[in-house]
């Protein structure tokens, strides 16, 4: 299986994509082992904050279990870098002649009905999905990126201004679509959440935020916090509509 699924009481659903580095035995991609712990090969830390938010909210979580070299779980399926020949200068030289097919049919189509069948048994009120990335770069640009925490959204604000008011307040520096664009990269909740008018965001935590057990203690807190207040804000919001 492709996903890794978590039950919960709450009204929340909690997204991990990029939870795993793992690369199924009869796939080689003829990428070192120190570069399969980089951020090329899944979100650092990112299954360790999705793991403690789901036991803190009681919610439920779907998490991948592939590597995102393997195949990109959040992208399209005809996206060019679904299964990636180069990721930030690392080459990947067992994805030149992959079979994209069995690719989308061994892992992201998998995936992606895990996510459809949580969302169609017991509709959320909210969907978030928990990325990690990099504090810098190695090829492209040169400058850090200082946000502590990005909040990404497409069209669909409902839930991405209240997380950057709350975060606000959290002495963060907080990234609006940076340290990406949810208006370019969404495909997981374009697909989950927009797509069926739920409201959704995508919270991206600098790695380097992640690497110990107290780091991820300290964003655990601080997400399921901003997560209660999102859900909270949004009922709100719809009973003052009513």
């Amino acid at each position: 299986m492709s996903a890794r699924v978590l039950d919960g009481s709450g009204d929340v659903l909690l997204l991990c994509d990029h939870a795993s580095a793992a690369v199924p035995d009869d796939i080689a991609l003829g990428v070192a082992p120190t570069v399969m712990a980089k951020h090329v090969a899944l979100d650092i830390g990112a299954e360790a904050l999705t793991l403690a938010l789901a036991a803190r909210l009681d919610v439920r979580a779907a998490l991948g279990t592939v590597s995102r070299l393997d195949i990109d779980l959040h992208r399209e399926p005809d996206h060019p870098q679904l299964i990636p020949v180069v990721s930030d200068g690392y080459e990947v030289p067992g994805n030149h002649a992959a079979d994209r097919a069995e690719r989308i049919r061994r892992f992201h189509s998998p995936y992606h009905r895990a996510v459809h069948d949580l969302v169609r048994v017991r509709r959320p009120a909210l969907i978030v999905a928990v990325h990690s990335f990099t504090p810098r770069l190695e090829v492209g640009r040169a400058a850090d990126r200082r946000w502590d925490m990005g909040v990404l959204s497409n069209r669909d604000r409902r839930a991405a201004d209240l997380a950057i008011a709350f975060l606000a307040q959290e002495n963060l520096v907080v990234g609006d679509n940076e340290p990406y664009s949810g208006r370019l990269l969404n495909a997981t909740l374009n697909r989950h959440a927009e797509a069926r008018g739920i409201p959704s965001l995508s919270l991206e935590v600098r790695n380097d935020h992640l690497l110990s057990a107290p780091g991820v203690a300290t964003m655990c807190d601080i997400v399921a916090r901003c997560v209660a207040h999102v859900r909270d804000g949004l009922a709100r919001g719809r009973h003052s509509a009513t």
